[in-house]
């Protein structure tokens, strides 16, 4: 059996960091050494924990402190990631036991909450976790956002690199935690990977002196593509904004591309708008993100419509039990039940999609995540109805 301890510092770099290139980048790589030892201030608070037989490291896992916004309730979430196994040590159970461990260890921390981008999701789906809807893509050329550039828009927008502008796209970032379901909040040590390689611009739209939308791009050349990351935005202008800003790029490049969320259509941007909006689902390339909850804290105080249901968790070492919801005050109860009345009985999974809103209780049933009769269905469906996570703020 392998002993788990936690590392940290320079010593990632002899144990967790040696199962790194491989299992994540193109190998044989003759200078990976020295690109993990530039990349370890981005590891400087992450949780990172290894299992090992005779000093040798046969697993990695690794957790982000971050937050996330769960229906209306910023909470502390684990960002789990750089999970990997020696090739000779995969299948032995070395990945599940760090997890287990990682789970209990920020949970102990005071995280709620976690997410992962998994390279297997049946294997994470045991363990909890149930996938998010995938951000999209929208591309197009300027020319069909035209219609905007005639309008006198209220606001005006600034056009800097991400090193100037940083503090003002981390702020933003900041006030949408709070305001969108599922948006995420990585530490400043994480963020900063996209100052690294300064290779982002930075359009900032303000209305009445405010910041109503900011987006991170880039160029690859005259004639060719902007690449947009995250379109980000509190208000209707702050987005006509952006878009117009991106109009003025006619006869600059011949498409542009930027991500999307979940619930976005880009098709209404403008009428001659011509546009492809696609999200592709692939394994190990682009997966869904996936998402557990970590304690049943997770749900007490969060909004919800008035609803009354009993569950009992099963499978899950750390949400096992039988519980009550009441949602009669408006805003979730959770206390242990008794052995009367009809309940629910639903693994971690299961739970979890109804927590994110990614799951109907009908989908629970339907995928083998859960028995629910039809009359705690329905309060289910009321203490918590589906709604799309903004699944935005990675970092």
């Amino acid at each position: 059996m392998s002993d788990i301890r936690q590392v940290s510092g320079d010593e990632r770099l002899r144990t967790a960091f040696t199962l790194y290139p491989y299992a994540f980048d193109e190998s044989p790589a003759p200078d990976a050494a020295d690109g993990l030892a530039s990349i370890l201030p981005f590891h400087e608070g992450n949780h990172t924990l290894i299992a090992e037989d005779g000093g040798r490291t046969l697993a990695t896992a690794a957790a982000i402190p971050t937050h996330q916004n769960l229906r209306g309730i910023v909470m502390r979430m684990a960002g789990i990631a750089w999970v990997a196994t020696h090739p000779a040590a995969r299948r032995q159970g070395h990945c599940r036991r760090l997890m287990r461990q990682l789970h209990r260890d920020m949970l102990d921390a005071g995280h709620l909450l976690a997410t992962l981008y998994p390279f297997h999701p049946s294997f994470y789906e045991q363990l909890g976790y149930v996938g998010l809807p995938l951000n999209r893509t929208a591309t197009f050329a300027p020319e069909g956002l035209a219609p905007l550039l005639g309008v006198d828009l209220p606001g005006d927008v600034s056009w800097q690199g991400i090193q100037d502008g940083f503090e003002v796209y981390r702020a933003f970032q900041r006030r949408l935690l709070a305001q969108r379901h599922g948006f995420m909040f990585t530490p400043d040590y994480r963020a900063a990977r996209i100052l690294a390689p300064a290779d982002r611009w930075l359009a900032v739209a303000s209305v009445d002196g405010e910041v109503a939308g900011v987006l991170t791009y880039r160029i690859d050349g005259y004639g060719g593509r902007l690449h947009g990351d995250e379109l980000l935005y509190t208000s209707g202008p702050g987005r006509a904004l952006l878009l117009q800003f991106l109009a003025q790029h006619v006869h600059q490049v011949a498409q542009i591309a930027v991500t999307v969320a979940p619930d976005e259509h880009p098709e209404t941007w403008a009428g001659s708008l011509a546009v492809r909006t696609e999200a592709r689902a692939a394994f190990p390339t682009s997966p869904p993100l996936m998402g557990r909850l970590l304690s049943m804290d997770a749900l007490r105080d969060v909004p919800c419509g008035s609803g009354r249901a009993q569950l009992e968790i099963v499978e899950d070492e750390l949400l096992a039990g039988r519980y009550l919801l009441d949602g009669t005050r408006g805003t979730i109860d959770v206390t242990v039940a008794g052995q009367a009345g009809e309940r629910a009985t639903l693994t971690a999974a299961g739970l979890s999609g109804l927590a994110y809103g990614v799951l109907d209780p009908a989908d629970v049933v339907a995928r083998g995540l859960g028995d629910i009769s039809d009359t705690v269905a329905a309060e289910l469906r009321a203490l918590l109805p589906r709604r799309t996570p903004y699944a935005f703020g990675k970092g």
